[in-house]
């Protein structure tokens, strides 16, 4: 059943994916092991437990599986993004799209869809620390902010967007910081797009980098994203991660380097071993900001910058660049575009 239907009103979409703003603790205080009950609310349950949504917009629950997000990939941004599509062709005076999601991976999935979403919509991903049932929960509020910002006219063309702790955040940017606090998500170098204030959605800047609709990456009839998995840099570090990897099939590899973007000896020489058989490896870093510079070691080992994009979000764009190229300069290009 839609929330809200007052004339006038826009009409939003609401797909549920579980996570913590869907849950259910064993009392008002569970705010930290709730995951225990292992109780989630599909979309429509969490639609009426806001009532207050029905002043905001005509929502529109759209039906999906309830799961913890660490069990969310491939195959589910996938199913949304085809989610999406038909939730659109089926409602042609749709505003927006909100999709529930749970905090551990909500930024890669964000970023997924930025990169392959086929409707031209704005598509808000939101989530909450603490679950439906606790005292305090950000999770109603956060829902009634991102319901908002999908119907403001000002979001359209800006990508996929992030709304937790009445900001409005950039799916390229925006990562989780802390574990429990309700300020957790952060764009470290640039800071937020705009803000949910009351009824007011405000922008203020906007990301420069391209998105979806419109990119090379269709992945709608892919079974699955080309394996890249990314290597940990720490003192001592020795290439065992590389070896194993390339071992597993590793078709890209994901270096997530020590600041500003290198690895120790043994672990760098494994690296430039993958580079040189033809295995696209990007440098990162786990300072968790910051543009990797495309220093000479870099370029001579054949190793390739992800300009400021985190481990788990470069990641995402190598395997997408591998469903379309294989060239590292082409690969560079797109990390440079995207």
């Amino acid at each position: 059943m839609a929330a809200g239907h007052g004339a006038g009103l826009p009409k939003v979409a609401f797909i549920g994916t579980g996570g913590t703003i869907s849950s259910l603790g064993r009392d008002a205080l569970d705010i930290l092991d709730y995951t225990a009950t292992d109780r989630r609310l599909e979309a429509g349950a969490i639609l009426g437990a806001v009532p207050e949504l029905s002043a905001v917009a005509t929502v529109v629950p759209v039906p999906f599986r309830a799961v913890p997000s660490p069990a969310i990939g491939f195959a589910e941004w996938r199913d949304l993004v085809l989610l999406c599509e038909r939730t659109a062709a089926a409602n042609p005076d749709l505003a927006g799209i909100v999709i529930g999601h749970g905090t551990a991976t909500l930024e890669e999935t964000a970023y997924a869809l930025s990169l392959t979403l086929t409707v031209d919509l704005p598509v808000v991903l939101v989530g909450s620390q603490r679950p439906m049932s606790a005292l305090s929960t950000d999770a109603k509020l956060n829902l009634v902010a991102a319901i908002r910002t999908a119907a403001a006219p000002a979001s359209r063309g800006r990508g996929v967007l992030v709304v937790l702790n009445d900001e409005i955040q950039a799916a390229r940017e925006v990562t989780k910081t802390s574990v429990a606090r309700l300020q957790t998500f952060r764009t470290p170098d640039f800071g937020v797009l705009g803000q949910v204030d009351g009824d007011s959605v405000r922008y203020y800047r906007r990301s420069e980098r391209a998105h979806a609709p419109g990119t090379p990456f269709d992945i709608r009839t892919l079974p699955a994203l080309p394996r890249v998995d990314v290597c940990y840099g720490y003192a001592d570090a020795d290439g065992t991660a590389v070896r194993a990897f390339r071992q597993a099939g590793a078709r890209g590899l994901v270096a997530a380097g020590l600041a500003p973007g290198m690895m120790p000896p043994a672990e760098a020489d494994a690296l430039e071993e993958a580079a040189a058989a033809g295995i696209p490896v990007v440098m990162s870093t786990r300072a968790g900001s910051g543009v990797v510079p495309l220093t000479t070691r870099l370029r001579t080992r054949g190793i390739l910058s992800a300009d400021n994009l985190t481990p788990q979000k470069a990641r995402i764009l190598l395997a997408l660049a591998l469903t379309v190229t294989t060239e590292p300069e082409a690969v560079a290009r797109l990390f440079a575009t995207y």
